[in-house]
């Protein structure tokens, strides 16, 4: 098509803008630069308002992956994460080579309950890729990965996968990662706060709309560790909790095995 001939080149400028705007209404694919971007996909509320107002459509996206880039994985994912995957509606959680071994009690802490997870070890990376591609086109469970190496033209493909889901699939990767290109609609990055424990401290660094200036900084204590500890901690803003070592898993959450997936797929059938 020539610039001539596309709807918003008419040099009549009400009319360009007419044009334009009867687009946007008709494609939810597209949006202004200067606004966040809406979609036919529902979102997934993530627990703090102060995101929700920055992520188009107000909240974690289906049908796409959300990257999460961290200086070092296990420290607040859960926090960041707790508030949503505990209004999953019954979904189970599908954990591929998390950095430690799931801890039970934490999960519970979180709203979750361990028999509803299953955690697969892979040995090696391609495995871990095979892995979380075969669990998002099977859509039956929310899925958490762990995928160190990655490499750019793989995520594309988790990211063509992911267009069908009708969940969010969440994606860990190294801050190193940043510098590699990305098909994830959402991109960010994610750290403890050091002035204060009990939040944390989140940069967008992708999302369809307008970039991000700054940080946001949430207020991320698991509300039955807040209700223990004392009001002059939590006006501090200081309270954290005491850190968890990795804990062999209980018989009530499932061993790593492979064979799970193949299971959980046909479940999804």
């Amino acid at each position: 098509m020539s610039p001539s001939s596309m709807p918003c080149a008419d040099t009549s400028a009400p009319n360009a803008q007419a044009a334009c705007d009867q687009l946007l209404a008709q494609d939810a694919r597209l949006w202004r630069a200067a606004q966040l971007g809406r979609g036919d996909a529902p979102c997934w509320p993530s627990g703090f308002a102060a995101l929700d107002a920055e992520l188009p459509g107000g909240g974690w996206p289906t049908q796409g992956l959300s990257e999460i880039l961290q200086a070092q994985a296990g420290l607040a994912e859960w926090r960041l994460l707790g508030p949503a995957l505990a209004r999953r509606a019954g979904k189970p959680l599908l954990l591929i080579q998390p950095p430690m071994a799931p801890h039970p009690a934490g999960l519970r802490e979180l709203g979750l309950l361990a028999h509803e997870c299953l955690w697969l070890r892979p040995e090696q990376p391609q495995q871990a890729l095979w892995c979380t591609e075969q669990a998002i086109r099977s859509n039956a469970a929310l899925v958490l990965a762990w995928l160190d190496r990655a490499r750019p033209d793989q995520l594309r493909r988790l990211q063509s996968a992911a267009q069908d889901c009708s969940s969010p699939v969440f994606l860990f990767r190294p801050l190193a990662a940043q510098a590699q290109s990305s098909a994830a609609v959402l991109r960010l990055e994610l750290a403890p706060d050091a002035q204060a424990p009990a939040a944390l401290r989140l940069r967008l660094i992708k999302r369809r709309g307008p970039p991000h200036e700054g940080w946001l900084r949430l207020a991320a204590l698991p509300q039955a560790l807040a209700q223990r500890l004392p009001a002059r901690l939590l006006e501090r803003g200081l309270a954290v909790a005491p850190p968890q070592p990795p804990v062999p898993l209980s018989p009530a959450l499932p061993r790593p095995d492979h064979e799970a997936l193949r299971l959980l797929a046909g479940a999804a059938g």
